[in-house]
């Protein structure tokens, strides 16, 4: 994940709180597959989401809704308007959830990098979270993920 280890650096040390879902979710939990999109849920209390929008905004990305970016902060333009923030790589901010930010977070793992953690969302709330979703890419991906965790679970000499 090199075109985004500089992102989640930033993220980190910003203290700003987020989730890794979606393809970039599931190659850090060690399926190979091609994904171009970055997928993030924050944490939408409008003090931590300006953590977040800042940084982004800070590294030249910029939204694709109209607006500022920084207005994702706010639960009343949040309702108005999904963000796609763009640059050379894609980050797409869900702004809404199935699982409440808090129980995400809670249950997210961190991954260590070459040169800096990210945090990602747990494979069981990866696998709900793609069940929503349904499209053929995602089916594929739930079969991975339940193939990866039935390895671990099983450990080395399952």
């Amino acid at each position: 994940m090199p075109i985004f280890e500089p992102m989640f650096r930033a993220l980190n040390d910003a203290g700003a709180r987020y989730v890794v879902v979606g393809g970039v979710a599931v190659v850090l939990h060690g399926h190979v597959r091609l994904t171009t999109d970055l997928d993030l849920i924050i944490d939408l209390e409008p003090g931590e989401a300006r953590k977040v929008l800042e940084v982004l905004v800070g590294l030249g990305l910029r939204p694709r809704a109209p607006g500022n970016a920084l207005d994702l902060a706010d639960p009343t333009v949040r309702e108005r308007w999904m963000v796609d923030v763009t640059g050379r790589r894609e980050v797409d901010i869900l702004t809404e959830s199935p699982i409440p930010f808090g129980e995400l977070w809670s249950r997210s793992v961190q991954l260590d990098l070459a040169a800096t953690t990210v945090r990602v969302a747990s494979i069981p709330d990866l696998i709900l979270l793609k069940r929503r979703v349904g499209r053929a890419i995602d089916l594929s991906d739930i079969e991975s993920l339940e193939a990866i965790l039935r390895a671990k679970e099983e450990g080395p000499h399952g």
